[in-house]
């Protein structure tokens, strides 16, 4: 769901497309199911499936891992999930703040997925005086004060973004000022970041609009395609010769063709 921009070249210094890359974490997931449910290697097209690419695309992504399976027996779970993690900076421990802390930022605080995927939330960082000190998720709330000096003091690079939007630009500053190079961005707008300094966009209600515009176009074929005795008609009208046509080696041909 996520969407976002990247300020790098639009490959990485292994000379791995960005698509690529945006791929990876979808590959790590279904292999990760794969390996806890014992499963030791798995096709490309089996693996493509799990993932919602096509097989194809997944062989192409795995040789920019210098990874080509076995033909006739498919790829390795383990070695996989071990290769796929080591390109994505999964097999060290990446520092996390979160910065504000109402009721999103708490459910991210919450969410058991971080460290079990590399990441570690060092603190949860909250401009109200009176969160200060509150446990969430087992962490106490610090103050927007200790900012700088909790990035400084455990070698934070990734910044989460948790605020309304108002709040949003100048929390994004005091991070990067204070040396924060990646940024998930939760706030409902757009924030102006440095060369070198990478911001993932997720705006929950963005998908929605996308989903209510399929969701509307779906409705809109369902009421404007014919149906039952309509639709006979209709399948009869279009096989019939049109007026004045000659047949042709394609079919009917319209008398007069249109401009």
């Amino acid at each position: 769901m996520a969407t976002g921009r990247t300020h790098r070249p639009a490959t990485r210094s292994r000379g791995i497309p960005e698509a690529t890359v945006a791929r990876l974490p979808l590959y790590l997931r279904a292999l990760t199911a794969l390996s806890e449910r014992s499963v030791p290697t798995v096709s490309s097209e089996e693996l493509a499936a799990a993932a919602g690419v096509n097989s194809a695309k997944l062989r192409k992504d795995f040789s920019y891992l210098g990874s080509y399976g076995t033909r006739g027996v498919g790829y390795d779970v383990e070695y996989l999930v071990y290769q796929i993690s080591r390109e994505l900076g999964l097999t060290q421990d990446w520092p996390v703040v979160i910065v504000g802390i109402g009721n999103l930022g708490a459910a991210l605080a919450n969410y058991g997925g971080f460290a079990s995927r590399g990441f570690r939330v060092a603190a949860l960082i909250d401009a109200d005086p009176a969160m200060a000190g509150r446990p969430v998720a087992g962490l106490p709330v610090r103050h927007t004060d200790e900012l700088e000096s909790i990035i400084r003091d455990n070698g934070v690079s990734i910044g989460v973004i948790a605020t309304p939007a108002g709040a949003a630009q100048q929390v994004c500053d005091r991070l990067v000022a204070a040396g924060v190079t990646s940024i998930l961005n939760f706030a409902p707008t757009v924030l102006a970041v440095p060369e070198g300094v990478d911001v993932r966009k997720v705006d929950l209600s963005i998908e929605l609009q996308i989903l209510a515009f399929h969701e509307q176009r779906k409705a809109g074929e369902e009421t404007t395609a014919p149906s039952g005795a309509g639709a006979a008609a209709a399948a009869a009208v279009a096989a019939r010769p049109a007026a004045g046509g000659r047949k042709g080696p394609e079919g009917d041909v319209p008398a007069v063709m249109p401009a």
